[in-house]
């Protein structure tokens, strides 16, 4: 195993090892910083950045590796993998579909050509040799589909990492350390509540209705909204709804991919109690955005959609 520690970000600019005290004195250990100094947090004024110690063997049980790991007996990395799979014509597609053009939502976001049923595959192959260094320039890239295979990996750490409640705050950190990376709805749908649902399971939720309230992007709107599905694969509607009527008070008009999302989810609560859902409508169906409330009422019977959509 690894030992996580945090160094003031002013004493570690240039720093190659940390002095370790214990019983038996000071020792210098060599250290890996893990990503960029923006993995920050702020604690009694000071802000600090994490660094991991390296254990005396070359991988921990997520595979952290020293940084020289240029050896040519290793495997192909998650980097290369999805690189070999690029398919220029089915990147023009993909480009098309996602809405890179300018002024759309996805505009600037370059497209290797990979379906993600394909990303999920090397993923799968690649994950438990995935380094911190590799996982950074994954969810970094330009390149959508290495975002997606480094947030997809990041999925595998977190779910590796059952029961080491430090190790799982770690990908938590990395995950809100990197969200300016999780700027499409793909890339939103496949990891939030994955590892933010899960996490906040049984913590305080607040993050999610400061990300709805105040998040900058629709990105991080929508993690804020999509989270929630965990909750509501455990029974727990009361969030889903509570930041469905904070979405509900957004200037109009709502952005379509919120309104799909808040839908989305309003209509996954009532699959777990239809009525509960009926009566949160019933108040605000003629106000509410149409895309949102049709979403929510799919599951519904002709006759009833049909008489909610009407005003």
């Amino acid at each position: 195993m690894f030992t996580l520690h945090a160094v003031s970000v002013d004493d570690a600019k240039s720093v190659n090892t940390i002095e370790d005290n214990d019983a038996t004195g000071t020792t210098t250990i060599p250290c890996v910083k893990l990503c960029r100094t923006n993995w920050t947090f702020r604690y009694k004024g000071n802000v600090f950045c994490f660094f991991v110690l390296l254990p005396p063997v070359s991988n921990s049980s997520i595979m952290i590796e020293n940084q020289q790991y240029n050896d040519s007996a290793r495997p192909a990395s998650l980097y290369e993998e999805i690189l070999h799979r690029q398919d220029p014509a089915q990147a023009e597609h993909l480009s098309r579909f996602f809405k890179t053009g300018k002024g759309e939502y996805g505009e600037g976001d370059k497209f290797l050509g990979i379906k993600v049923p394909v990303v999920r595959e090397i993923v799968k192959k690649c994950w438990q040799s995935v380094s911190f260094y590799e996982l950074e320039a994954c969810v970094t890239s330009e390149y959508h589909e290495l975002r997606l295979a480094g947030l997809l990996t990041l999925v595998q750490f977190f779910k590796a990492a059952k029961g080491d409640r430090g190790l799982q705050q770690l990908n938590v950190s990395f995950y809100l350390s990197h969200l300016p990376y999780v700027n499409n709805w793909d890339l939103v749908d496949l990891s939030c509540y994955e590892i933010l649902g899960v996490w906040l399971l049984d913590k305080d939720r607040k993050m999610l209705y400061d990300m709805v309230e105040n998040g900058s992007t629709i990105w991080e709107q929508r993690i804020g909204i999509v989270t929630t599905m965990q909750f509501v694969r455990h029974g727990q509607l009361d969030d889903t709804y509570a930041l469905a009527d904070l979405f509900l008070k957004k200037p109009a008009p709502l952005h379509d991919l919120l309104q799909k999302a808040v839908g989305w989810l309003l209509r996954e609560a009532g699959k777990r109690d239809e009525q509960r859902l009926r009566e949160w409508l019933e108040p605000r169906r003629k106000t509410m955005p149409r895309t949102m409330l049709r979403y929510a009422i799919e599951k519904f019977p002709e006759d009833e959609r049909k008489s909610f959509m009407g005003r």
